[in-house]
């Protein structure tokens, strides 16, 4: 786990100290690597790149980056890990037995499958989490590649005739060439689903490379377009074409098998490694693979919450016990978890509105005391129909869809002006929607006209949103929920859940792995019908059934809780303070990104306790604080 960044530059004349450009951008990045610092610098072309290290596996200083071919031709920067690096390096020395190898690292097997195989066979030879870049000197390219989930970030684009790129925006930012330009569309996609989704940024001309996708650039040639080697809605229609058949026990054997071994793969470390454990049924699946296969009691990690409401530390420490883990807890008060919020603006190098990043932050500071890799259960959820609404959205459209839309939306405009609230309220919000993937944008969206919000903007697309437009790109998905879950797979998933663990942890100098997203898994996954995801009112059935091999049904059957925080009321209490100097009208109205009525009213209502607006506002609140320590345009 580490961070990279660089530049590549049309001609003309060069920039003063380079080698001073670059080093400062690798500092902009050193929480991600502070354990060694590389830069590279084209003696020809205007091309630089920095690394920072965390050192994972070999390490020596046979693993520095950015790191030269062994032809000289090729540099690379590289962020991730390659879980088959070993097969791969015992492959390259089959096909090429004059092969020199300087270490046993993952970077050298990636850069020595890239000068033998090219870059379109080694991203499919590739199992791992990744971004990285390769410049080629001799044809004087530089490829970008991301994994194929989007567990690992990669931001890109032109600014003026340099184009920047790296692990994450506060490293561009440093770059004179950097414009600090805020992209108004993507600031309206952040108050809609509280992240900007792939492939938009907050800022103007710079992109999220999205998961499974490439792209090469060359200088003077601004148009090149991001391609994919790996598409997760392929891998859909694949396992829709020729879904599972075997047995339900087959299945779960089948899940245990790849599973077990996605977790061996990951648990090859050459530092401590450990895993979070909050007592679920995501994460106590991945400890007890975990125990199983490991000769030593495997390290575990839960934070509590004074708060009973928010607490789940007791059930991680059952399911510990019950697994014999080493385990740690660490309960937090309100006061500990409110005083990371002045921090997220710089643990967030763009605004970033989901809460639970407030209590991944701390669990990951906890982890970082002990270990330096912690493995995780995320992607669980998207992939076997672990969320709620999984299960009740199929159930509420198919009530909806037998009204009329125009009596349903007769309904809303009548009940427009009466003061509902908690459930009524939302599902005034959405009754009168007129398809099922219209019905769940409305779902994930907390403010349904954002454009209107944010002055001057126009809202661009995301995936969610077109789908929501043209669905019968998506009809070879015939369950409702099966859509529902390949939507987050592809957006929310990378554009959320991935993003708020890969910063919260990395702030914190912690790699964290998912093993639920090895491709083998994500495409046995699509191979099962919703019937084994999706039974006797629960979700995630087929890893229910493989958890209860390991654990009793009755340390981990509850109702999924997620990892939150009691923000309705902070804001009213503790946070008021801060949020009313943040939203306070003379403020909006100078800085001119947002209809400053519009928020003073919604701020009203949730003071008043006259509705629940926290998560509307937290958005409005990440970016009045992140824009606040920043000279933008």
């Amino acid at each position: 786990m580490c961070g990279f960044s660089g530049y590549l530059r049309d001609g003309g004349p060069r920039p003063g100290d380079r080698m001073a450009v670059l080093q400062a951008m690798g500092e902009a990045l050193h929480y991600r690597g502070p354990d060694d610092q590389g830069v590279w610098l084209d003696p020809v072309a205007d091309f630089g790149v920095t690394h920072q290290r965390l050192s994972i596996a070999d390490l020596s200083l046979a693993g520095h980056q950015p790191m030269v071919s062994e032809s000289g031709r090729y540099v690379l920067a590289f962020n991730g890990e390659i879980y088959n690096f070993s097969d791969l390096r015992l492959l390259l020395e089959q096909q090429n037995p004059g092969i020199l190898w300087r270490g046993h690292s993952d970077t050298e097997v990636l850069l020595a499958a890239l000068e033998h195989w090219g870059l379109s066979r080694t991203l499919e030879a590739l199992s791992g989490m990744f971004a990285f870049a390769v410049w080629d000197r001799q044809d004087r390219t530089l490829a970008l590649a991301r994994d194929r989930m989007g567990e690992k970030p990669l931001y890109w684009g032109w600014q003026g005739a340099t184009l920047l790129f790296g692990s994450e925006l506060r490293a561009l930012e440093v770059h004179p060439a950097f414009l600090r330009q805020v992209d108004r569309g993507a600031l309206a996609l952040l108050l809609r689903y509280n992240y900007i989704p792939e492939p938009h940024s907050i800022y103007q001309g710079i992109h999220k490379l999205q998961p499974g996708h490439f792209v090469v650039v060359r200088a003077g040639v601004h148009d090149a377009v991001p391609e994919a080697y790996w598409d997760y809605r392929a891998v859909m229609a694949s396992g829709a074409q020729a879904p599972f058949e075997g047995s339900d026990d087959q299945a779960v054997d089948t899940l245990e098998s790849l599973l077990s071994a996605s977790v061996a793969g990951q648990m090859v470390s050459d530092v401590p490694l450990g895993a979070f454990l909050s007592g679920g049924i995501d994460s106590s699946t991945i400890v007890a693979l975990m125990q199983k296969q490991s000769l030593q009691q495997v390290h575990t990690y839960a934070i509590g919450f004074d708060d009973k409401a928010y607490d789940e530390a007791s059930h991680a420490r059952a399911v510990a016990a019950h697994l014999g883990t080493a385990h740690t807890e660490l309960y937090v008060s309100d006061r500990d978890a409110l005083a990371v919020v002045p921090d997220l603006p710089r643990l967030f190098c763009e605004p970033f509105a989901d809460s639970s990043q407030i209590p991944t932050y701390l669990v990951s500071r906890m982890a970082r005391r002990n270990v330096t890799v912690a493995l995780s259960g995320d992607g669980a959820d998207e992939l076997f129909g672990g969320y709620t609404h999984h299960r009740y959205l199929p159930r509420l459209w198919a009530g909806l869809s037998k009204v009329p839309h125009f009596l349903r939306a007769g309904a809303v405009r009548m009940a427009s002006p009466l003061p509902l609230r908690g459930k009524l309220e939302k599902l005034r919000g959405v009754i009168d929607a007129c398809s099922r993937e219209a019905l769940y944008s409305r779902t994930r969206s907390f403010w349904n006209d954002p454009a209107a919000v944010v002055l001057g903007a126009t809202e661009p697309d995301s995936l969610l949103r077109s789908q929501s437009l043209d669905p019968t790109s998506w009809r070879f998905v015939s369950e409702y929920a099966a859509w529902v879950m390949a939507m987050e797979a592809l957006e929310y998933m990378p554009g959320d859940v991935l993003a708020k663990v890969d910063r919260a942890a990395m702030a914190n100098s912690l790699e964290t792995r998912a093993p639920f997203l090895d491709r083998s898994v994500v495409e046995f996954a699509a191979r099962l019908p919703l019937s084994l995801k999706l039974r006797d009112g629960q979700g995630k059935w087929v890893v229910r059934q493989l958890l209860y091999r390991h654990v009793p049904q009755p340390l981990v059957d509850r109702p999924k809780k997620g990892f939150s925080v009691p923000l309705a009321a902070w804001l009213r209490g503790p946070l008021r303070g801060w949020a009313e100097e943040l939203l306070s009208e003379p403020r909006l109205r100078t800085e001119g990104y947002f209809d400053s009525e519009v928020i003073r009213h919604v701020w009203r209502e949730h003071l008043a306790g006259r509705a629940n607006h926290a998560m509307r506002l937290w958005s409005v609140l990440m970016f009045q604080a992140w824009q606040s320590g920043k000279s933008i345009g």
